[in-house]
């Protein structure tokens, strides 16, 4: 999700290369999606899929894979976390939450600024999934990173319960969230099934 502000980011060591690469390391990750990852570990910043080309907006179509445990404690996994926070965090083109899709990651995986928060941090959150949406809904303006040029009202519920795999322990967390946040995890988690804002 797009907004206009200017953040920072401080960049993370990377993992090294031959990390990067090893094969039977357990993960579900392939070795595109680990290719693309590390394709220029020498900057952060990772390329957007736009709906400007076709066989990006065909991957931000597609239904994203779940995360393993084995997943969410790989090197890669880091590295992909480290990249998303910096991609979303690009001062040229911030935004306030991006999903693993937008950067050719075909994974459920989103990152979600949390303004309900005290300092307003960037968390991750894997396989998340809204179990619950209020029936009090609310029309506001929203802009996206994988669909650049283009704002549009869309109508969203104000509250919602979602649910999570911890990053530490994989155990299964639910949250209740509710204003400009909640609608920040709709926007991220429709990516995860292949859903665009533009549809609504």
């Amino acid at each position: 999700m797009k907004l206009s502000k200017i953040i920072i980011c401080v960049g993370a060591a990377i993992a090294s290369a031959s990390t990067l690469f090893s094969c039977g390391d357990g993960t579900t990750f392939t070795k595109a999606e680990k290719e693309l990852i590390g394709k220029d570990t020498s900057a952060a910043i990772m390329p957007l899929y736009t709906t400007d080309s076709p066989s990006e907006t065909e991957l931000l179509r597609k239904v994203a894979a779940p995360l393993t445990a084995k997943d969410i404690t790989s090197d890669i996994y880091k590295v992909l976390r480290h990249r998303m926070l910096c991609t979303v965090n690009d001062p040229e083109n911030p935004g306030v939450g991006i999903a693993a899709p937008q950067v050719g990651i075909s994974r459920q995986l989103v990152a979600v600024q949390r303004f309900d928060k005290e300092g307003e941090p960037f968390e991750f959150y894997p396989n998340a999934v809204i179990t619950s949406y209020s029936p009090e809904k609310k029309y506001g303006w929203e802009g996206c990173l994988s669909v650049p040029g283009q704002r549009d009202t869309v109508l969203r519920s104000t509250s919602i319960e979602i649910s999570y795999n911890d990053e530490l322990t994989f155990e299964l967390r639910t949250e209740r969230v509710s204003g400009y946040t909640a609608v920040i995890f709709q926007h991220e988690t429709d990516h995860l099934k292949g859903v665009l804002y533009i549809d609504y």
